[in-house]
C-alpha cells in the first residue's frame, strides 16, 4: 500500500479535477496532496498499517459557504469525505479515515468561539475550537465558569462531544451537555437543532428538546450530517475544591470499591465523575515499566505489588473531586470517609481546601479543576520506544460484580497477548467507562500487530458476555457494532436507511461506526 491513494473508483482524470475545485472554493493552500501530504493525517497509533486507512488528500474549509461548496464538488463526483474537528482522536483513528483514499475534510480552520454566556452557564463553538482555546477564552474574559477538559485538552470540544468523550468534573458527561447543534446535510442544507430550529429564538443553547422530534443524538458517532456549531452547558465556577484520593491495598478489592462508590455517585454526595485506577495505569504517570519488570509478556502479580509499594499507590486507586462552600465539601469528605474506611487498609490522602481560582498544589488532577491539559500522555513512556496506543472501551454496569468480571477478563486476555492490564473505570452515576489501554512501540511491527489481535478478541469476548463498547477504533468500527445484534441488526438497518435518505451519494465519512452507504456496502472496501 506504497503507492499513493485514489478515492476508490476515481480515474486520475476525474480526481484532478475534484482538486482543482477543491483550490478553487478553499485556496491553493487548503489543498494537500502528493509528496507525503497525507502523512500527518495518518494513525500514528495504528495497531498494523497505518497506510491502509490513508487519505488521499486533505482540503481545510475556513467557513460554511466554502463547506457547502466542497460538499457540492463531492456529490457530483462521488467524492468519499472523512470529516475531522481537529483530528486528535488518537487511540482511535486519530484523523485516519475509515475508507482508504478519502478525502480528509479538515475543520480546524472552523475555529470562532462565537458565544459565552456566563449568567446561563453555556459556549456557543465552532469544530476547530480545542479545549485549551475555550479554556484561554474563558481566562481571557474573566467569567467564573469552569469547561470539562477531555483526558488530551488540544483535542476538539465538539469532536470530543460528538464522539461521547467523558471527563472528571461534574459536567463530564460531555454528550449529556450538548444543547443545539448547527449542522450541514450532505446536500448543502443546514439544519439548526432544538429550539434554533425558530428563527430569532434566544433559548437555543438553554432547552434541548425544541418542538417535536430531537435530533441531536443522531448526528454524534454517526455519517448523518457535519456539525458546523454546537452548545455545550460549562459548570459555575464553585467556591473552592478539595481533591481526594483512595489507595486500596489489595487486587481483590474492587468490588467493593465499586459497590461502595456506586450509592455515593447515585445520591450525589460525590459531585465529580470518579476514576478507579490499577496500579499499572497509575504507575505509567510516574515511572518506566523497565525500573518494574524488563522481561518477557505481562508484568507478573509480585512484581506489580512490589511497584505499587515501592511508589505508595494502591492496586486500586480512586480520584474524585468535591466543591462547593469549605463547610459543605468537609461534610462531604467525612461522609465518604465512613463508608469506604470499612475497606481494609483504605488510605485517604486529600489536598487541603482551595479557593476556586487557585490551581492544585503539587501537581493535582488539573482536569478535575477545569484545566486542560496533556497529562495523559506519560502513559507512552511505559514500554519504551515510540510508545502508542489502543483502547478498549466497553461499557459496565456500576457493580462490583460487573467491574471484576470485566477486569478479570482483559487482564487475562492482555497477558495472553503480552500486554499489561493498564486499565480503570470512570464512573457515572449509572454506568461506567471502562477504559483499558494496549500500550505498544509503533516502530515493533509484532506489538502494533498483537495490539490489533487483542483488542479483536476482546471485543468478541465482550459481544459473547453481554457487553458492547462505546467506543472503537476506526479499523475496529464494523467489528464493534455487529455485536449490537438485537432483532437481526435491526438497529444498523435503520441506520443505513437514514443514511441512504441524507445522503444519497455516499459521501460523507463512509464506513463510520460501521455505517456504509450502499454504494460501497455492496462492493469490496
Amino acid at each position: 500500500m506504497s503507492d499513493p491513494p485514489r478515492p476508490p473508483g476515481m480515474l486520475e482524470s476525474d480526481f484532478q479535477q475534484v482538486l482543482a475545485a477543491f483550490r478553487a472554493i478553499a485556496g491553493q493552500n487548503a489543498v494537500l496532496v502528493g509528496d507525503g501530504a497525507a502523512k500527518p493525517y495518518l494513525d500514528p497509533f495504528a495497531p498494523g498499517d497505518a497506510h491502509a486507512h490513508e487519505a488521499s488528500a486533505i482540503v481545510m474549509v475556513s467557513d460554511v459557504e466554502q463547506l457547502r461548496a466542497v460538499l457540492s464538488v463531492a456529490n457530483r463526483y462521488g467524492v468519499p469525505l472523512w470529516s475531522v474537528s481537529t483530528g486528535r482522536n488518537l487511540a482511535y483513528g486519530g484523523a485516519a479515515p475509515r475508507l482508504r483514499g478519502s478525502v480528509v475534510l479538515d475543520l480546524q480552520r472552523m475555529n470562532r468561539v462565537i458565544e459565552i454566556n456566563e449568567t446561563l452557564g453555556y459556549a456557543l463553538v465552532e469544530p476547530g475550537v480545542s479545549y485549551y482555546d475555550l479554556y484561554q477564552a474563558l481566562q481571557s474574559r474573566g467569567i467564573g465558569l469552569w469547561l470539562d477538559p477531555a483526558a488530551a485538552g488540544w483535542g476538539s470540544v465538539v469532536g470530543n462531544t460528538l464522539e461521547r468523550g467523558f471527563g472528571t468534573t461534574p459536567y463530564g458527561d460531555h454528550a449529556a451537555m450538548q444543547c443545539g447543534m448547527e449542522v450541514m446535510l450532505a446536500n448543502g442544507e443546514t439544519i439548526r437543532t432544538g429550539m434554533g430550529a425558530m428563527n430569532g429564538n434566544q433559548d437555543w443553547q438553554v432547552f434541548k428538546a425544541g418542538f417535536g422530534p430531537s435530533y441531536d443524538t443522531m448526528f454524534m458517532q454517526s455519517n448523518f450530517g457535519i456539525v458546523t456549531k454546537l452548545g455545550i452547558w460549562l459548570m459555575p465556577k464553585p467556591e473552592g475544591y478539595m481533591l481526594c484520593r483512595y489507595t486500596f491495598r489489595h487486587d481483590a478489592d474492587l468490588d467493593s470499591i465499586v459497590e461502595t462508590l456506586r450509592p455515593l455517585k447515585l445520591d450525589g454526595t460525590i459531585q465529580s465523575n470518579a476514576v478507579i485506577e490499577s496500579a499499572v495505569r497509575w504507575a505509567a504517570g510516574a515511572s518506566a515499566r523497565k525500573q518494574w519488570y524488563d522481561g518477557p509478556g505481562a508484568m507478573p502479580d509480585a512484581a506489580i505489588e512490589t511497584m505499587a509499594r515501592k511508589l505508595g499507590i494502591g492496586r486500586w486507586n480512586l480520584r474524585f473531586c468535591l466543591y462547593g462552600p469549605e463547610a459543605l465539601v468537609k461534610a462531604r469528605r467525612d461522609v465518604i470517609h465512613q463508608r469506604f474506611v470499612s475497606i481494609k487498609d483504605a488510605e485517604l490522602t486529600e489536598s487541603p481546601y482551595t479557593p476556586a481560582g487557585d490551581k492544585p498544589e503539587g501537581g493535582g488532577d488539573r482536569s478535575q479543576v477545569g484545566i486542560p491539559n496533556l497529562d495523559a500522555f506519560n502513559l507512552l513512556n511505559w514500554r519504551g520506544g515510540s510508545g502508542a496506543h489502543i483502547d478498549f472501551s466497553p461499557i459496565c454496569a456500576p457493580l462490583g460484580r460487573d467491574a471484576v468480571r470485566q477486569y478479570r477478563m482483559i487482564k487475562e486476555q492482555a497477558a495472553r497477548y503480552g500486554f499489561d492490564y493498564y486499565g480503570g473505570f470512570t464512573a457515572g452515576p449509572r454506568s461506567m467507562h471502562h477504559i483499558f489501554a494496549a500500550i505498544f512501540d509503533s516502530d515493533d511491527p509484532a506489538q502494533a500487530r498483537a495490539a490489533g489481535d487483542l483488542l479483536k478478541t476482546l471485543i468478541n469476548d465482550f459481544g459473547a458476555a453481554g457487553y458492547g463498547q462505546y467506543r472503537t477504533h476506526l479499523a475496529l468500527m464494523d467489528l464493534a457494532a455487529s455485536q449490537y445484534d438485537f432483532n437481526d441488526h435491526a438497529l444498523m438497518h435503520m441506520s443505513e436507511t437514514i443514511k441512504e435518505a441524507l445522503d444519497p451519494n455516499g459521501i460523507l465519512s463512509p464506513g463510520k461506526q460501521g455505517i456504509w452507504p450502499k454504494r460501497i456496502k455492496e462492493r469490496d472496501r
